[in-house]
């Protein structure tokens, strides 16, 4: 037996193109959640109790021409499967018909409100990454400084955040005058409303970092770079952090569907305008067209925001772009 059959050479990992293994599944993956999103929102209307024309009308005045539209818009006189594949055609075209009870066109009103609730839920993801790398990075491994700092973490995230709101009102806008009370007029009158929607989530997230970091610190590597002379805010902020990361950012996806949903209740308490207003509205006056197109642009924004995060991972640590599947293969 020649040496070459005994010690036979190490499997050689083939390594897929980035774009063919993880970035593709995560995509497909985010058309499957929207796909199913789209089709939940199309089974609720069918399931609802009462008749379809009725609920799509909501408070308005049933007339012949309305129902007439109505079934025209929705193909109520075709079979169900096909009702389907319009209604599903419609919205990846983005037209979510039009809101009879408003009298305006769903997506031009939907669009209209889309960018305030941006402003806001992007604000407060600032707010909450912020709050919580600070938090973290001082309070790592550092005793009394992680007690206080986890009794108010905890108390950040018992607190709804429309009555943190109401306390920020109180004091910075109607004691202290340093914030307008409502509306969105400029920049300062977006600080209350990320601060009131994004410390909580950011308080979570701090928790999830310390955690991190501290075992990270605990690597042999940190005594190395601590060996180089590296100072210690050097090494929390530039390799430790980096280290410390990927348990955190697994949790922005929760995060972002937290704050668009906390997003709804925040605008009505700061007098906003955005999807928060309409929504409120539509869901009071039953103007279902409106709920269905928010629920469904819900789901695009998460899932769009989530996907990109997923693929941030791999360059937050490259070595996920080539790890070794079940198969022998690079994933």
């Amino acid at each position: 037996m020649s040496v070459e059959s005994a010690f036979p050479p190490p499997r050689q990992f083939t390594l897929k193109p980035l774009w063919q293994s993880r970035v593709v599944r995560r995509l497909f993956s985010g058309v499957l959640v929207l796909w199913a999103a789209i089709t939940l929102s199309f089974i609720c209307v069918y399931l609802a109790p009462g008749d379809i024309v009725s609920l799509l009308i909501g408070e308005q005045v049933r007339t012949p021409a309305i129902e007439a539209a109505i079934r025209a818009e929705w193909g109520l006189d075709q079979p169900l499967f096909m009702q389907y594949l319009h209604y599903l055609w419609r919205v990846l075209h983005g037209d979510f018909g039009r809101s009879y009870l408003l009298n305006t066109n769903v997506s031009a009103l939907v669009l209209s409100q889309l960018w305030p609730t941006l402003k806001l839920t992007g604000l407060a993801l600032v707010v909450s990454l912020t709050f919580a790398v600070l938090m973290a990075t001082m309070t790592a491994h550092r005793r009394w400084g992680r007690r206080v700092a986890g009794f108010f973490e905890l108390l950040l995230a018992s607190t709804p955040s429309f009555w943190l709101g109401i306390v920020l009102l109180f004091f910075f806008s109607f004691t202290l005058r340093w914030f307008p009370v409502a509306g969105d007029r400029s920049f300062s009158s977006l600080v209350l409303p990320a601060l009131a929607l994004g410390l909580a989530q950011g308080a979570v997230v701090s928790q999830v970092l310390r955690r991190g970091l501290e075992d990270t610190l605990d690597e042999p590597f940190v005594l190395t770079l601590r060996a180089w002379g590296l100072g210690n805010i050097t090494i929390r902020l530039r390799h430790a952090l980096r280290h410390a990361a990927l348990p955190a950012v697994t949790l922005i996806g929760w995060l972002i569907g937290g704050l668009l949903s906390g997003a709804v209740i925040t605008e009505q308490v700061f007098g906003r305008p955005g999807l928060g207003k309409i929504t409120v509205d539509a869901v009071l006056g039953k103007d279902l067209p409106v709920v269905l197109a928010v629920a469904v642009l819900s789901a695009f924004v998460y899932v769009v925001l989530s996907t990109l995060v997923d693929i941030l991972y791999l360059f937050i640590d490259p070595r996920l772009r080539d790890a070794p599947t079940a198969n022998g293969e690079t994933s």
